[in-house]
Order: C-alpha cells, then structure tokens, then sequence
C-alpha cells in the first residue's frame, strides 16, 4: 500500500519535516516516490507548503494519508 507521510529532515533539536509519498512497508527515512511538499513546525506560525495538485492525484490513486498528515493537509487547505 502506499501512504502519504512525515520524513524528518533538519539538525539535532531542528526538525524539518518533507510530505512524501512512499511504499508502506518503507522506513520513516528510507526510499520514497514522490515529495509533495514540506512542514517547518519551528516557525512562528508553523509553515506547510503542499502541491495540492499532486496530494490529490496520489489520493485519488489509492494512497492514504497518515493521521498527522491529513491534519496537515486540512491545515493547508487540501
């Protein structure tokens, strides 16, 4: 199955999050297919970029999104 998930990026103590679109049985940080975009919860307000175009072209296709992401997503305004 494939899902719509978190990989943490950034230093110690700094995390930077990319949306991607990736096979299930795939470690957090392991091989993905796609980056649809990003989330920077340092930021004063925290900061979402999403290609909504894409979200929507992978959920139409199957993919499910993970519960933080489809509170992202929401957030966004996909």
């Amino acid at each position: 199955m494939v899902k719509i998930r978190l990989t943490r990026m950034g230093a110690h103590k700094k995390p930077f999050y990319r949306i991607i679109v990736a096979d299930s049985r795939a470690r957090r940080d392991g091989p993905f297919i796609e980056i649809i975009g990003t989330y920077d919860p340092k930021k004063e307000p925290s900061e979402i970029k999403v290609d909504s175009e894409r979200a929507k072209y992978w959920i139409g296709r199957g993919a499910q999104p993970t519960v933080t992401v489809k509170k992202l997503l929401q957030k966004a305004g996909n």
